[in-house]
């Protein structure tokens, strides 16, 4: 009977089908074939691991275009809760968790940066800059930002200088996901040469990716790379040259990827494997199995595999998440983060700030090795708003 072959061949044809259909409706074909050529380090022969864990938040209090009540609720809730979260939990270095908030420009409030300050000055964190922006003009990015970090610095204490140009540094975060014009219809940005602009304005990385499942995201993956930009294109950080141990630094931007791949614990439908983007919200919480997952990445700088570099993100304003990242599910990420990697034997766990995160990568590319956590402001020093934070951390009674 040649019917059953006939069958089994269509039903083949149709489950290929599916598995491609699936795979294009999440513009996994960009970076799929990336990340199964790429193998995770080799643990090294002795010594710890390193982890170097680092939360990083599109922070917007007006997200919705909600009245300043609901603003402020927003942001005093964060300072409040996000406290008494930190206090709880420790790294190696008897730190608290960092959190790296990245501030839009179009939503600045003074009150709302005055409180985040205050809270970072109290050693829970640093100030970077988030930007949403569209159909936008060399000109006019290049004036926002440059006032911007003035703005941010002398007003608020944050970002640091340069201890040898003495120029404002920021790490940054694209709005939308669109680095470079990097979405293929050309919304939400329009400068085919922001890397570029970014490097000249002192930006020392970007934190943006992943992005996934939207078709911003590059076909580099779990990488910390240098991306060199050509301003007759979009997207020129598709790829790069990977920062490594004697390197130089290279192009015109360093970029800082968090952890991207394929969930296989949680798939839909008991079948389709859930794409694993370092995103923390309600709906994909920071349980035990992905922050090893998220480990297991193994995201270093090349020829260091003994320091990996964890880089989380959310959208921390946003009510339907709060409790997820303000409650027991961040409680139990910390608690497995410290009790899992944090042995001394084989994984010492380090919380960072974004600033921080850079200076331990540019360390580790100048050849520097044993405790990363002695080069937290290795290239770049501390804001002002950190300062303080030496004192208050000294001052503060031990966690019972």
């Amino acid at each position: 009977m040649i019917v059953v072959p006939v069958i089994l061949a269509v039903l083949v044809l149709l489950a290929v089908a599916a598995v491609a259909l699936a795979i294009r409706s999440r513009n996994m074909q960009i970076w799929l074939g990336s990340y199964l050529r790429r193998r995770p380090p080799p643990r090294p022969a002795s010594g710890p691991v390193h982890v170097m864990f680092c939360f990083v938040d599109h922070f917007e209090p007006n997200w919705g275009r909600v009245d300043l009540a609901t603003q402020r609720a927003r942001v005093e809730r964060w300072c409040r809760d996000y406290r008494a979260l930190a206090d709880r939990h420790r790294d190696a270095d008897d730190r608290p968790p960092q959190h790296s908030f990245f501030y839009p420009e179009e939503e600045y409030v003074e009150e709302h940066l005055d409180k985040l300050a205050a809270l970072c000055a109290d050693g829970y964190g640093e100030i970077e800059i988030h930007l949403h922006h569209d159909n936008d003009t060399p000109e006019n990015f290049t004036a926002t930002i440059a006032r911007f970090n003035e703005l941010l610095h002398e007003r608020h204490g944050a970002l640091p200088r340069d201890p040898k140009t003495g120029q404002l540094r920021f790490g940054f975060i694209h709005g939308n996901w669109c680095l470079d014009n990097s979405r293929a219809d050309g919304r939400w940005c329009g400068l085919n040469n922001e890397l570029i602009l970014l490097r000249e304005l002192g930006c020392y990385a970007d934190f943006t990716l992943p992005s996934a499942p939207s078709d911003t995201q590059t076909r580099m993956v779990n990488s910390i790379y240098y991306a060199t930009d050509d301003p007759l294109r979009p997207k020129s950080h598709d790829s790069g040259v990977p920062v490594r141990v004697g390197g130089q630094p290279s192009g015109d931007l360093m970029i800082v990827q968090g952890p991207l791949g394929l969930n296989w614990r949680e798939r839909r439908l008991g079948v389709v494997p859930r794409i694993e983007n370092a995103d923390v919200r309600r709906g994909c919480p920071p349980t035990p199995a992905r922050v090893d997952h998220w480990v297991r990445t193994g995201i270093h700088v090349e020829g260091r595999p003994e320091w990996i570099f964890v880089k989380v993100h959310t959208h921390g304003t946003q009510e339907r998440d709060m409790d997820t990242l303000l409650g027991e599910a961040a409680e139990r990420m910390h608690a497995h983060l410290e009790r899992t990697y944090n042995d001394g034997t084989n994984h010492v766990l380090h919380y960072v700030t974004a600033r921080e995160m850079y200076n331990i990568i540019k360390a580790a590319e100048a050849g520097r090795s044993g405790n990363p956590g002695d080069w937290r402001d290795f290239e770049l020093p501390p804001p002002p708003h950190r300062l303080r934070s030496v004192s208050t951390a000294a001052a503060r009674p031990p966690v019972e």
